[in-house]
């Protein structure tokens, strides 16, 4: 690949960086990486890779390092440095700055002082998994990392189990046997979901269908590599169309109140506050 050096503009460039494969990268992106001023990124010893790789060099610049532990006492010295009129570009360790990135504060910060920010678009491991897991991208949430604790999971699932639109998640493939199982008893074994793993790598793949068969053909398995979890839209019904007295007996035999009715509405993608109605009307019957 080429660059060219141009003296740039005064303010904040993001870059978006490869998810593997080293080549997945803008003419644009080299030429910001050679012409900056200044250059930050996530992790310092990635971004000095992948200027080696494409043959943009350093000089003497020094790459200033930026990440969720330092961001407090790093952010200062960035943003002095545009206000001396420097032009500071900064790179994620993988993919488009800001998601699930620690660039989020600079930029708002960067912003609120008045300082031009812009970006050198490219890749993203969610619109990447997008493209190839074969789930409807016409709408699409993407929620991050789940948290890591039980209740909190359970809470969070919850919450986005009803929205009708393809769910994007990253996992580690630590938890991904964890989170298919969690999401077989939220929203029902048949709710259609994505592992895409390793995307734009040697090993790149894609295993899709009903949760439960997910689940299943990968148990044995110990997957490595960085997942994004895709997890389809559930079926429009109404009250109407299942059995709902019998869906509320059944989860309330294991479940409170308010977290049956949470669990129905995201499994069957209904209405929590009509479901926990009628659960509340349902016990009072049986009292």
């Amino acid at each position: 690949m080429t660059y060219q050096i141009k003296p740039l503009t005064a303010g904040l460039y993001f870059v978006a960086t490869p998810i593997g494969n080293a080549r997945d990268i803008t003419l644009r992106a080299l030429d910001v990486l050679a012409s900056a001023d200044v250059l930050a990124a996530e992790d310092t010893r990635t971004l000095r890779k992948l200027m080696e790789i494409h043959g943009v060099p350093l000089g003497d610049r020094h790459i200033i390092a930026y990440h969720d532990h330092n961001g407090a006492k790093a952010r200062p010295r960035l943003l002095g440095l545009m206000a001396a009129g420097k032009s500071v570009a900064y790179a994620s360790e993988a993919g488009t700055p800001l998601v699930a990135d620690p660039g989020f504060v600079l930029s708002r910060e960067a912003l609120a002082a008045g300082h031009m920010v812009t970006s050198a678009p490219g890749p993203s491991a969610m619109i990447a998994a997008l493209t190839i897991a074969g789930l409807p991208s016409d709408r699409f949430l993407f929620a991050g990392f789940p948290p890591a604790s039980k209740g909190a999971r359970r809470t969070f699932f919850t919450e986005w189990g009803g929205v009708q639109a393809t769910l994007g998640f990253y996992e580690s493939p630590k938890r991904i046997h964890r989170t298919l199982s969690e999401l077989c008893d939220l929203y029902g074994p048949t709710r259609v979901v994505a592992v895409c793993r390793e995307i734009t790598k040697r090993f790149e793949e894609v295993i899709s269908g009903p949760v439960s068969e997910v689940l299943a053909s990968i148990e044995a398995r110990t997957l490595k590599g960085e997942i994004v979890l895709l997890v389809d839209r559930p079926a429009q019904l109404t009250a109407e169309d299942i059995d709902l007295d019998a869906e509320i007996d059944r989860a309330l035999e294991t479940l409170s109140l308010k977290d049956a009715a949470a669990h129905i509405a995201a499994e069957f993608g209904l209405k929590k506050r009509e479901v926990y109605q009628r659960a509340l009307e349902r016990s009072k019957e049986d009292e």
